[in-house]
């Protein structure tokens, strides 16, 4: 399931990326501004040069040492392949490492080359801050003195739909290495690609700091799920047993069954039909596809529990909906059962079955056991988790600001249109 924010900032990226590969390399009607010209990659700074990948420093593609000679492998180098580059910008350790003997073999990357996948899942990049390799699916740019590894992984992660769309297209999309060095961009001197850098990697500290406090918040929430929801700890004020039951017992349960095809539309006439993970973002339903045929109606603030695999995951009805037969809808009078349920995910693998779907049956469902203490401490309980979901979300919507004020400066940055130093003189640039 894509959650709402990685949606967000794959759009944002591709926005970004769509208009240095689309608006600023192409020619338009409106007038040059002042301290700017225009070339073949667009309108940019005077004081700015088109250079290709190949002017940015030596361009290699990795590959890979014979797996049959042992000597090869070892622990001493990083050998980087496109599994290894993930969000974060440095890479300093990886899976596997090469021998001594093996760098040697590979013509070993100097720290700070920047390393750029060339096959299939194209343009994803890190910056390698220690002496490494990588293999044949990555090309690797060693910058020379006039060009700073940190902008140019910053310019080749907000062109990744230029290097998409530059791709040559077999079995596989892919970039040589003499195409991936024929690509031109825009670039300024030495001391403003430093300052861009620099501003960049402070949002992306921002960001990164985010993401840390944000499974901090996770790992504290479950650990007091872990505690609260099974009565190991009690909140101050409440004594006395809790009582095992069945959830067919306590809650209204209603399964899903789907409408025929046929009543299908996204014109939004009848209920959004919730069918499975595919309706749901962040644990709520989102509208994508609505029937006017209504087999089971679910309703809003219902919980959902996905009966086929994923067997178990729980979210909410945030509107009336259509039930398909992916999702059952549950009723209870308090928070406690959904954030109970929530706990639960991860044990419902041993209630699955079914040779090509895993699923449970409204049996399967009935027959749940669930601790319960009463409705007042339920209420309690359900608040304090509440509470700390109010808390994350709320992380993740700064986090989720943070990507996109970045993209935005990228956007300004990157192309010239926001300068954070004095434009050079003529003389300084040819310099």
């Amino acid at each position: 399931m894509v959650e709402r924010s990685e949606m967000m900032e794959q759009e944002a990226m591709r926005d970004a990326s769509l208009a240095y590969s689309v608006e600023a390399r192409t020619a338009i009607a409106e007038d040059v501004p002042p301290g700017y010209k225009r070339t073949e990659v667009g309108v940019i700074p005077e004081d700015w040069s088109v250079k290709t990948v190949s002017e940015f420093g030596q361009v290699i593609t990795g590959g890979t040492p014979s797996t049959k000679v042992r000597a090869y492998w070892g622990d001493a180098y990083p050998w980087v392949t496109p599994t290894d580059i993930s969000t974060n910008k440095d890479i300093c350790s990886t899976e596997r490492h090469l021998s001594e003997a093996g760098f040697r073999v590979m013509r070993g990357l100097p720290a700070n080359t920047v390393l750029v996948t060339c096959i299939a899942s194209i343009g994803k990049n890190a910056v390698l801050r220690t002496p490494g390799s990588c293999n044949q699916q990555i090309n690797a740019v060693i910058p020379d003195r006039d060009y700073d590894s940190d902008f140019l992984y910053y310019l080749f992660e907000f062109s990744k739909n230029y290097l998409i769309g530059s791709a040559g297209t077999t079995a596989t999309s892919i970039i040589s290495k003499s195409l991936f060095s024929s690509l031109a961009f825009a670039l300024p001197a030495i001391r403003e690609q430093r300052a861009i850098a620099t501003a960049l990697s402070d949002a992306d500290a921002l960001i990164e700091s985010l993401d840390r406090l944000i499974a901090k918040k996770r790992a504290i929430k479950q650990a007091a799920m872990q505690q609260l929801l099974t009565g190991q700890t009690r909140l101050p004020g409440f004594t006395g047993e809790w009582e095992t039951t069945r959830l067919g017992e306590i809650a209204e349960i209603v399964m899903g069954q789907s409408p025929g095809s046929a009543f299908y539309n996204a014109k939004g006439e009848g209920l959004p039909l919730i069918q499975g993970n595919a309706d749901i973002e962040n644990r709520q339903t989102i509208r994508r596809i609505s029937t006017t045929q209504i087999t089971k109606k679910g309703r809003r603030g219902d919980i959902l529990l996905s009966v086929r695999a994923p067997v178990g995951e729980v979210s909410r009805a945030t509107f009336d909906v259509c039930l398909g037969r992916g999702v059952c809808a549950l009723r209870f009078p308090t928070d406690f059962l959904f954030h109970y349920l929530v706990y639960l995910e991860p044990s419902w693998g041993k209630h699955s079955k079914g040779s090509t779907f895993d699923s449970v049956n409204s049996a399967d469902i009935k027959a749940l056991e669930v601790a319960l203490p009463g409705t007042e401490e339920q209420t309690a309980i359900a608040t304090v988790l509440s509470d700390m979901d109010t808390e994350i979300e709320a992380l993740e919507r700064r986090r989720d600001k943070a990507r996109q004020i970045k993209q935005g400066m990228m956007q300004q940055l990157l192309t010239g249109r926001v300068r954070l130093v004095e434009p050079e003189s003529p003389t300084e640039a040819k310099a």
